[in-house]
């Protein structure tokens, strides 16, 4: 067991993981040699990843309050949860309304690791983790901490964030989702962000280029695809965008070029 507390035999220390990666560029401590390695390349390769990163997370932070102060959902079952930064998901969610519901999902051993973290809720809330793949809703759906948190017979918001464009076509991610959505009730939500090099061809290609070249390899997808993902929803105002033109509020980096964004943004009501 290392000092961190993560167990070692778990832990592949020397190939960079793409949740670290992404700890690291956003200034987190959660890394190893390789990920920095990776981090730097990638930022060299494309200087806005940073920018685009921090983006994706502000994102996800004005999605979730949204849909606790807009939309009333109490609800939230998030998948891809990743290494976590405060404010967490279930941190904003319980600061609009402490009693509502999170259940995490991810397959990194850090993640498991580091999951307390996760599960520090409002007394009148809670919270609970489920170590499983995306691409495995069946685990995720049948999972007992699931259907101790949530009661399905209750709207919920499946959030879906910046881990599609780790999915290549023969795994499905819009078939995930949509069996994800299945037992959801009328008055669910889904919020996802999806990759996309329409903005950055060139820039973005290199950097997954990087990435393929560490064994994650990408598909990143066209406006027409991210459609694809909310077929049979309601999407809310203003649609499918770029993540910081969705609902901006004057927090977070200002005056981003459309260039430096590699991610679309978008959430929908399931009627």
């Amino acid at each position: 067991m290392p000092d961190n507390g993560w167990p070692a035999d778990r832990i592949d220390t020397e190939n960079a993981h793409s949740a670290r990666i992404y700890d690291y560029i956003l200034g987190g401590k959660d890394y190893y040699p390789a990920d920095k390695e990776a981090g730097d390349a990638m930022s060299r390769e494309w200087p806005a990843l940073p920018i685009h990163m921090r983006a994706n997370r502000d994102w996800m932070n004005r999605a979730v309050r949204w849909l606790a102060e807009k939309a009333g959902m109490r609800q939230f079952l998030d998948i891809g949860t990743g290494i976590p930064t405060s404010p967490n998901l279930h941190e904003i969610v319980q600061s609009v309304a402490p009693g509502s519901r999170v259940v995490y999902v991810d397959n990194d051993p850090i993640v498991l690791t580091l999951s307390q973290g996760l599960l520090a809720s409002a007394p009148e809330g809670r919270t609970s983790y489920i170590e499983a793949d995306f691409r495995d809703p069946a685990a995720i759906l049948d999972a007992p901490e699931l259907r101790e948190t949530l009661d399905l017979t209750q709207p919920v918001a499946l959030t879906v964030i910046a881990i599609v464009h780790f999915m290549l076509d023969e795994d499905d991610a819009v078939g995930v989702v949509r069996r994800l959505l299945e037992p959801l009730p009328s008055g669910s939500y889904l919020a996802m962000s999806i990759g996309t090099a329409e903005f950055a061809p060139q820039e973005v290609g290199r950097v997954a280029r990087e990435y393929a070249a560490r064994n994650m390899p990408m598909r990143l997808r066209t406006i027409d695809e991210a459609h694809e993902f909310f077929e049979g929803l309601e999407l809310t105002e203003p649609g499918i965008v770029q993540v910081h033109k969705w609902h901006p509020d004057g927090t977070g980096e200002q005056n981003i070029r459309d260039e430096d964004i590699a991610m679309y943004g978008a959430v929908a009501r399931k009627p």
